[in-house]
């Protein structure tokens, strides 16, 4: 079992990590094995709803880390994506990251256990949250919770470190996931799979 960390902050090892790092550890001692992926400091595009991805399984524009976490993600067992506050909203470059991430395999991404983590110094969290928990609940995932928001507050690592209610959260986070991950294998085992998906009916509300 793995699961796949993604640190959308422009800061490699700030406060995001910091928390991310957190949650690996407790997957560690869970028997759960963990990679932190970096999307990244420079520009990362939005989606231009092209379609070609529906053909080639890989974003048409090759120029930032996009392909790079589509890779990774299809050897992953459940997801955790972090993104600091910006603006009351998740750092944009991983906003424009998962819509082209769910919008090249939702359909890889369905039944694997998804988390969302964020950071900020004051305020903004759960809004963020909000949006990220959308991408895992139009995609058929079970959402992993903790005792409280999964947040943690602080300007710098230094900070989020004295913030020990939220790391706390995290670590309980970490030992939620892997429990979830090890009852889905439990099942699968005794053959009960993910449950059958129905072909997509889209309404339109425009008569």
């Amino acid at each position: 079992m793995k699961v796949l960390l993604v640190n959308g902050s422009p800061h490699a090892n700030g406060c995001t990590y910091t928390a991310l790092h957190e949650v690996a550890e407790a997957l560690h001692d869970c028997g759960v094995d963990t990679e932190i992926f970096h999307i990244g400091a420079g520009p990362m595009r939005g989606c231009i709803g092209c379609g070609a991805c529906a053909n080639t399984g890989r974003c048409t524009f090759d120029d930032d880390s996009l392909n790079q976490l589509v890779q990774k993600a299809k050897t992953a067992d459940g997801f955790i994506f972090g993104a600091p506050v910006h603006y009351a909203g998740p750092a944009g470059a991983l906003h424009s990251a998962l819509d082209r991430l769910f919008t090249i395999m939702p359909g890889e991404m369905a039944g694997k256990p998804g988390a969302a983590v964020t950071s900020a110094r004051r305020a903004g969290t759960t809004a963020t949250l909000d949006v990220l928990n959308k991408y895992f609940m139009i995609n058929n995932m079970p959402v992993v919770s903790s005792q409280y928001w999964n947040m943690v507050h602080g300007s710098t690592p230094d900070e989020v470190r004295q913030d020990k209610e939220g790391l706390q959260i995290m670590r309980q986070l970490g030992r939620n996931m892997a429990w979830m991950l090890k009852c889905i294998e439990a099942g699968r085992a005794l053959g009960i799979t993910f449950t059958t998906l129905e072909k997509r009916i889209y309404t339109s509300f425009i008569r």
